[in-house]
């Protein structure tokens, strides 16, 4: 089969889409496919000029909206460049990981099988963010298209229960939405044996409100007034940065705290740490949470979201409630003064990342799911694959 996996953006950034969908398209290579990744590059601007249509509500009710605006450009735009680098190619299927890309591919290839999984809650971020309203115009806009994507792709996936659930709740068929949890490539996620003498804990994402990370500053300066010893690794770039540096500083735990700014390949140091910890107030899946259990680290998240399903609290990990720095110094204290029971959390974080969380998985789902659109041509090339 000849498969093309659209993209929003070049994959750039650590986590999520990042980390899974070029190693997928790498191991499919190797079994004989032909896949193709496609991306929008972040300097095209304004260029597309389609008229848009959606079929299930008429988008031009929230116009005149910033973010519904630049919504509509940003798929005009990708038409436009799907027209200009893909005319004349064909494909026997396309595999969209964003809702525009999704759009822009059905409406370029309407005869084209469309699979769409949806990795994460675009206005949900921009609600935590402080950026939009819940229930106002963006955040009606934005649930819409979850209906337009149902009505329009051929397959709609996403990444855990929690999340199916979240979207389900505007689709007219919830229960057709296939959860496929995502997978990493194991080689390079490989636990580094150390011993360090004060807990190194260490958090990965963007510097967002989403993320929780003024949580995780008062929850250190508790730990600190505690006597608790620890330095804290921040990895991550974003608009809160500053206000997050001001903040440890009034806190007085400036001095434990290390921002390094954006990093491309945080795995290459996170095995050297020893407790990952992101107090997220949303996450569909958590990406960086199975990376963490595969580099040995112990886990301390916050109950939600794909979150939750990743963490069984206790066993190979803590989880805590949301908005409570108080919950979440004492997981951190516990981990601290405990390292056995960190290494032991970590053991088995580990082996239920290795289990759960393979590339191995993830690439048997997705063959089974690409085949069943193939028609004949998949099938075909599933039994050269299975023969060699």
């Amino acid at each position: 089969m000849n498969i093309l996996q659209a993209l929003f953006f070049p994959p750039e950034q650590p986590g999520g889409v990042s980390s899974m969908v070029p190693y997928i398209g790498e191991r499919f290579r190797k079994i004989g496919w032909e896949m193709e990744m496609f991306s929008l590059p972040k300097r095209i601007r304004n260029k597309g000029h389609d008229e848009i249509e959606f079929s299930t509500f008429d988008w031009r009710q929230y116009s005149g909206n910033a973010i519904v605006d630049k919504y509509i450009q940003t798929y005009k735009d990708y038409i436009w460049w799907v027209k200009l680098r893909l005319t004349g190619q064909s494909f026997d299927l396309i595999h969209a990981h964003h809702p525009i890309a999704a759009l822009a591919m059905k409406h370029i290839y309407p005869d084209t099988p469309v699979l769409m999984t949806v990795h994460s809650s675009y206005e949900r971020e921009l609600i935590l963010n402080g950026r939009i309203a819940e229930g106002g115009l963006e955040h009606r806009f934005l649930t819409s298209v979850y209906g337009e994507l149902e009505h329009r792709t051929d397959r709609l996936m996403t990444v855990s229960k929690s999340f199916a659930q979240y979207i389900g709740a505007y689709l007219k068929e919830p229960d057709n939405t296939v959860v496929i949890p995502n997978g990493y490539d194991e080689k390079r996620f490989k636990p580094v044996p150390h011993e360090n003498e004060v807990t190194q804990l260490v958090t990965i994402c963007r510097l967002v409100p989403a993320k929780g990370l003024d949580i995780l500053l008062r929850a250190c300066a508790e730990l600190r007034k505690r006597n608790g010893k620890f330095v804290l690794h921040i990895i991550g770039d974003g608009p809160i940065r500053e206000e997050l540096e001001t903040l440890s500083q009034k806190l007085g735990i400036y001095d434990d705290t290390i921002f390094y700014g954006y990093m491309l390949h945080p795995e290459e140091l996170l095995p050297f740490f020893d407790v990952f910890v992101l107090p997220s107030r949303a996450e569909a899946f958590g990406s960086v949470f199975a990376e963490a259990a595969l580099c040995l680290l112990a886990l301390v998240g916050t109950d939600v979201g794909g979150i939750a399903e990743q963490i069984e609290d206790g066993t190979n990990g803590l989880l805590v409630p949301s908005e409570d720095p108080i919950a979440l110094a004492n997981a951190l204290e516990t981990v601290i003064n405990d390292p056995h029971f960190r290494y032991e959390m970590a053991r088995a974080g580990w082996n239920k990342a290795k289990k759960t969380y393979s590339l191995n998985r993830v690439i048997s789902e997705l063959k089974r799911i690409y085949t069943s659109f193939g028609e004949g041509i998949g099938s075909k090339q599933a039994k050269d694959t299975q023969e060699t």
